[in-house]
C-alpha cells in the first residue's frame, strides 16, 4: 500500500524562515506547501485542505488571526502559530481565534516538529472507532429538551439533535474531563494528557481552550455548570 505523506501548509512572509521550515518539515516526511500571504493561505485551504498548518501572525493586510478564524469556519485541522509576538494578549488572541498551539520566535525547528508529532498522535487517537465497534454514549447533561451526549469512539458530541462542532483539542479536553467526573484536573495535568508535551506547554493554553469549550457545551457559558473552575486547583466536569 502506498503511504500518502501528510499535507502541511506553512504560512510565513519571511522567505528564509519559510524555506528553512519547508526543508526541515520535508525531512520529517511532510508534503509541504507554502503561502507568503494570508490571502494565499486561505485560497490554498479552500482548494485542498491541508492536514496541519503552521501560521505566522504578521502577514500584512490579512494577518494570521484572520487566517485562523477563516480556516476554523470549515475545518478542524491542527494549527500551530509561530510568531515573534510573545505578549500574553497576542498568545491568548491566537488561541481564542482557534489555534491549537503557539511557539515564539526565535525557535528550534525540532520544537516545531515535536509539537507537530504530538498533534498528529492526538489526531489519530481522536479519529473514531471502527464501524463494527458499538458507540459508547456518555450523557454529560440530561437536559430534557437538549441532552448533551459524548460519543468518544465516534469522535462526536451532540446537543439534542445537533452535533457540537468541537475542534480536536476541545474534544480531547472534554474526553479527559469526562473520563473522571468530579475529579479536579490541574492545568499541568491537562497539558500532559491533552497536549502530550507538557514540558513545552504554557498553562494559558488550557484556560483559553476551556473558555472555547464552554461556549460550545454550556447552556449558559457565562455561568458554567458543566465544566467548573476550582479556584487555585484547576478544572472538573460536573455532569448535569
Amino acid at each position: 500500500m502506498i503511504r500518502v505523506p501528510p499535507r502541511l501548509l506553512v504560512v510565513e512572509d519571511d522567505d528564509p524562515i519559510r524555506t528553512a521550515l519547508r526543508w526541515a518539515l520535508e525531512d520529517e516526511g511532510y508534503d509541504v506547501a507554502e503561502a507568503a500571504t494570508g490571502e494565499d493561505a486561505i485560497a490554498q485551504v479552500a482548494v485542498a485542505a491541508p492536514d496541519v498548518m503552521v501560521v505566522d501572525l504578521m502577514l500584512g493586510s490579512t494577518d494570521g488571526f484572520a487566517v485562523i478564524r477563516e480556516v476554523r469556519r470549515e475545518h478542524d485541522l491542527p494549527i500551530i502559530v509561530v510568531s515573534a509576538r510573545a505578549d500574553t494578549h497576542d498568545i491568548v488572541a491566537a488561541l481564542e481565534a482557534g489555534a491549537d498551539d503557539y511557539v515564539t520566535k526565535p525557535f528550534q525547528v525540532k520544537e516545531i516538529t515535536a509539537r507537530l508529532r504530538a498533534l498528529r498522535r492526538r489526531a489519530r487517537a481522536g479519529g473514531g472507532a471502527a464501524p463494527d465497534v458499538p458507540p459508547d454514549e456518555v450523557v454529560l447533561d440530561a437536559h430534557p429538551a437538549a441532552p448533551l451526549v459524548l460519543r468518544e469512539q465516534r469522535g462526536t458530541v451532540h446537543r439534542g439533535d445537533e452535533q457540537v462542532p468541537l475542534t480536536l483539542t476541545e474534544f480531547r479536553l472534554l474526553c479527559e474531563l469526562a473520563a473522571a467526573p468530579g475529579r479536579v484536573f490541574s492545568r499541568q495535568a491537562l497539558l500532559e494528557r491533552v497536549w502530550e508535551h507538557g514540558f513545552f506547554g504554557d498553562e494559558r493554553i488550557v484556560d483559553v481552550h476551556i473558555r472555547r469549550l464552554r461556549t460550545k457545551v454550556e447552556l449558559d457559558p457565562g455561568s458554567p455548570r458543566l465544566v467548573v473552575t476550582v479556584r487555585g486547583l484547576g478544572y472538573r466536569l460536573d455532569p448535569q
